[in-house]
């Protein structure tokens, strides 16, 4: 089953769950706010990911972080996405074992199949 890593307020997760929804494809969220981020669940996305992949510093997290932590991203990124996981992008998903998505745009999921 695929599973959907999202922000449930986000509305380019709204339109990710919609496009998988109206193709029929069975699907589980993670709501990376609610359910929190875990160094293991990092670990497992950045196995997937490159970490300047998964990184969203054009997001609201980055601009109102503090700068110290902004200076301090490329040692610690780990422990600052962990302690604010909305600097991931998002949506992620996870397609297999090997394969996650990032971000949404009609038609992405085309090639699902449900």
């Amino acid at each position: 089953m695929l599973t959907l890593y999202i922000i449930n307020t986000c509305d380019t997760c709204r339109k990710a769950r919609k496009a998988l929804e109206g193709k029929g494809i069975a699907f589980k969220t993670y709501d990376l706010r609610k359910d929190g981020l875990s160094a293991g669940l990092l670990e497992h996305i950045l196995e997937r990911v490159p970490l300047v992949d998964a990184v969203n510093k054009r997001s609201k997290t980055w601009r109102d972080l503090p700068q110290e932590e902004k200076d301090a991203f490329d040692t610690s990124a780990r422990q600052i996405l962990v302690k604010h996981p909305t600097l991931l992008k998002r949506p992620l998903l996870e397609v297999d074992d090997s394969t996650i998505l990032i971000g949404y745009r009609d038609g992405d999921y085309d090639k699902l199949s449900g």
